[in-house]
């Protein structure tokens, strides 16, 4: 089977009523394995993602697009790398376009500052678009930003993932993605 477009996003609560989605799981070792098979088995064009995403940017809110990835969680100071680049590999970040946002991913659900400078933050979506960008499948990744990344994020967070799907299907509709 071929499809044109594939459409991720890591937990069901984050999509309802949005049944053409397919779900990862959290954090980027789940997002990176089911991509994977899905990519194998679906041989997409183009991936979008759509997801939940903590803002570290004052007054950012709604949903909005996001261009660059970093990978947030990577720390080999130690071994005089920067924070967020992976030893040895030759990826350092993933850049798409200046316009728009940048999402640091990793495998903590931030509630509090990062020393990373990105704009918002998220489990997955560095991982999803690494792929992408090594199978040379267009990528776009859509966030609805759900909190504020900071001690009230957990409630937050669950009450806003209704809103986000609403958004991202008008969104998606808008710009003929569905």
């Amino acid at each position: 089977m071929n499809m044109k477009r594939l459409f991720v996003a890591a937990l069901k609560e984050e999509t309802p009523g949005l049944t053409f989605f397919n779900h990862t799981g959290a954090g980027k070792v789940n997002a990176a394995y089911n991509v994977s098979k899905l990519i194998f088995q679906y041989k997409p064009l183009e991936v979008i993602n759509f997801g939940t995403a903590g803002s570290l940017r004052k007054g950012l809110n709604g949903l909005i697009e996001c261009t660059k990835f970093y990978q947030r969680d990577m720390d080999a100071r130690g071994l005089n790398f920067a924070l967020g680049e992976t030893p040895f590999d030759d990826i350092k970040e993933i850049i798409l376009s200046e316009n728009g946002y940048s999402c640091g991913s990793g495998d903590t659900f931030v509630t509090s500052n990062i020393e990373m400078k990105v704009d918002v933050v998220d489990m997955e979506a560095y991982a999803i678009a690494k792929i992408c960008k090594k199978e040379n499948i267009k990528f776009r990744c859509f966030k609805f930003i759900s909190d504020e990344a900071n001690e009230n994020a957990k409630s937050d967070w669950v009450e806003n993932c209704k809103k986000g799907a609403v958004l991202f299907s008008e969104h998606a509709k808008n710009l003929s993605l569905i």
